[in-house]
């Protein structure tokens, strides 16, 4: 039986994390679909980032870096984000930016796979990886005489074999939403002698995460797409405790000294995670990433990221269902895997005309998605839908899919308007 406008309500009201949606500001008229973007904000945020601004700046001035805790922000928040991904507490940190912080780990990485493995000067990574972890990457691997090989999915445990120092991969595919057995991949890196770096930005706060149990090496992740920090939030950083004190990391900022306020001219790194710290921190954007962590806190009582994961597949399998109803014929091709244990929070559809042009069109009718581009080694452009589950609705997907039919029915994304390329897409 197909489902109906009904079904969808009646699956919202009996949604036990329904009442986290009311913890966030959503525009009259707009389903957001683009969280795996940027998530949007929390009803908190606002007054929270006013108060750091008019008391504890305006008043406490530079006394609140003791008053008001800011000097610890970053090993907090880090401590909130753990439980999400795995993680212990103490191991994480809350800094920085994600290629920021890639640069640093897979520095690390390289330095320890020098000492223990010698002769072996190949980092491994996937050919659809975000792009800028290739770059990092890249310029890392020119610095230091390694080599960069870029692989297909399937291709990746047999690439292990041989000189393979490191192997670098994003959890969840940004573009097609697949997901990496985390586990299986490590293990099998760890069998071959070499390093896992997991870049976790795709699927923090949307997708369990077991970096302790998966035995990880590294891992860095982002604040401002499901863990709602806002534009540009700070990202994190995770090491394994059996890395943490093996080797400092390149940028070797005050923040990281053992002892900061000592200003000794020579750089002895602080114990653990803390040395993976640079520069003075940005306590307005902790504060608001904060208050979206604090959601994931109220959730934990609601069965934490296993409800969350659930109602994400639910979404998710709902939103392929309905297009696969009321869309066909008309050139889309689901690009996300069917199967769970492969998905992300994200469902992305190829076709071969006017991708972009048809998510400019929803968006103006007030669905907000995104578009990303064929890579040009054969893969389609996108058609890319991210499901929150912390404020996405079941009726917000009975909608969507119904505004993506009428886009595609009338033509409406030939116009002109919804052909003229943004800067951002």
């Amino acid at each position: 039986m197909s489902t109906t406008l009904n079904n969808c309500r009646a699956l919202d009201a009996h949604d036990p994390l329904r009442g986290l949606r009311d913890q966030f500001v959503l525009p009259e008229g707009v389903i957001y679909l683009d969280g795996n973007s940027l998530g949007v904000l929390p009803k908190t945020a606002a007054a929270r980032v006013a108060d750091v601004i008019t008391r504890e700046w305006g008043q406490d001035l530079i006394r609140a870096w003791n008053s008001a805790g800011w000097f610890h922000l970053p090993r907090r928040l880090g401590d909130k984000i753990a439980p999400l991904v795995g993680a212990g507490a103490g191991e994480l940190v809350a800094t920085d930016s994600t290629s920021v912080n890639l640069y640093k780990v897979l520095s690390a990485a390289l330095s320890i796979a020098a000492e223990d493995t010698p002769g072996k000067k190949t980092v491994v990574s996937e050919r659809s990886n975000f792009p800028t972890d290739l770059y990092i990457a890249e310029g890392l691997c020119r610095e230091r005489g390694y080599r960069l090989q870029l692989v297909e999915t399937d291709g990746i445990a047999a690439a292990l074999n041989g000189d393979a120092a490191v192997l670098m991969l994003t959890h969840v595919n940004y573009r097609t939403g697949a997901m990496h057995d985390m586990a299986a991949l490590t293990d099998a890196a760890h069998q071959a002698a070499c390093l896992a770096v997991w870049d976790l930005a795709h699927s923090a706060g949307a997708v369990p995460v077991d970096l302790r149990g998966a035995q990880a090496d590294f891992a860095v992740g982002c604040g401002y797409k499901y863990l709602n920090g806002g534009p540009g939030a700070p990202a994190f950083v995770w090491v394994n405790p059996r890395h943490a004190d093996r080797f400092q990391q390149p940028l070797s900022g005050w923040w990281g000294h053992a002892a900061p306020f000592e200003f000794t001219p020579g750089y002895r790194p602080a114990p653990g995670i803390t040395r993976y710290l640079c520069g003075t921190q940005p306590i307005l954007s902790l504060a608001a990433l904060e208050c979206g962590l604090d959601v994931f806190c109220a959730a934990q009582s609601l069965g934490g990221m296993a409800a969350l994961r659930a109602k994400s597949l639910a979404l998710t399998d709902l939103f392929i269902e309905l297009v696969e109803q009321h869309c066909a014929g008309h050139g889309l091709a689901l690009v996300t895997p069917r199967e769970h244990a492969q998905r992300g929070s994200q469902v992305c559809l190829s076709r071969g005309e006017g991708a972009y042009a048809i998510v400019q069109a929803l968006i103006k009718r007030g669905v907000i998605g995104d578009f990303r581009a064929g890579d040009g080694a054969g893969h389609a452009d996108i058609l890319r839908f991210g499901f929150t589950p912390l404020y996405t609705g079941f009726e917000d997907v009975w909608h969507a899919v119904g505004h993506l039919k009428q886009v595609l029915q009338t033509g409406e994304w030939k116009t002109a308007e919804f052909n003229q390329k943004n800067t951002v897409t």
